[in-house]
């Protein structure tokens, strides 16, 4: 298919199914504001062709055989330092996520979003904004709190932390939450895992200092 050729957001497409590469340059086509100028079905392709074209918008597929998308976003960055590159992906992994927008990637969209919500993204984008996909933005979060110490702690496990943290021993603690021994038991167990913490003092001295837990 040949691009139509008009003034407007100039658009490239790097994705390696073709009718989602066919129906984004119609979608394209469809709007005043927006030109398509090409697209690549693989990442190899797009090195290749988007240089010569200078889009100001990719849209950019994060899964292709070969050279990924971040991989490409991050080899046309310096080929292309004007362009910006919107990711349209099924993807939700925080830390690929992250890759994506530390290799360049501006936005950040899922491919079920709708046709209004792409021009959307592609005009705010293009005016130098970044926008990420609500369910995107719930990864990012989820990821950080992941991958921060105690960040993975469950609501009771906080509870029985700060039980700890006041001196209560296992039996005390049983007693004040009306749970049974082993249920205690368990969730210290857990607590000392997810602290990286080898017994109760330990772990207790390890919540204060990062402040999981306060005295007060």
């Amino acid at each position: 298919m040949e691009p139509l050729q008009k003034p407007g957001i100039r658009i490239f497409v790097v994705d390696d199914h073709p009718m989602i590469r066919h129906g984004l340059a119609a979608m394209v086509q469809a709007e005043r504001e927006l030109q398509w100028v090409g697209d690549a079905a693989s990442g190899e392709d797009a090195l290749r062709m988007a240089p010569a074209l200078k889009p100001d918008v990719v849209l950019m597929d994060l899964v292709m055989p070969q050279m990924d998308g971040i991989a490409t976003i991050a080899a046309l960055r310096p080929l292309l330092p004007q362009t910006r590159f919107v990711v349209l992906t099924s993807l939700l992994d925080p830390s690929e996520v992250k890759r994506a927008l530390d290799a360049g990637a501006s936005s950040f969209l899922l491919k079920n979003a709708s046709a209004q919500e792409l021009i959307t993204v592609i005009r705010a984008t293009a005016s130098g904004h970044r926008v990420l996909a609500p369910e995107v933005t719930d990864a990012l979060v989820a990821g950080e709190k992941r991958s921060s110490l105690g960040g993975d702690l469950t609501a009771r496990e906080r509870e029985l932390l700060a039980l700890m943290a006041r001196g209560l021993s296992n039996q005390e603690i049983s007693n004040r939450l009306a749970i049974a021994m082993p249920t205690v038991k368990f969730h210290v167990t857990n607590i000392l895992a997810k602290l990286h913490a080898d017994n109760r003092t330990e772990a207790v001295l390890t919540a204060l200092k990062h402040r999981l837990v306060t005295l007060d």
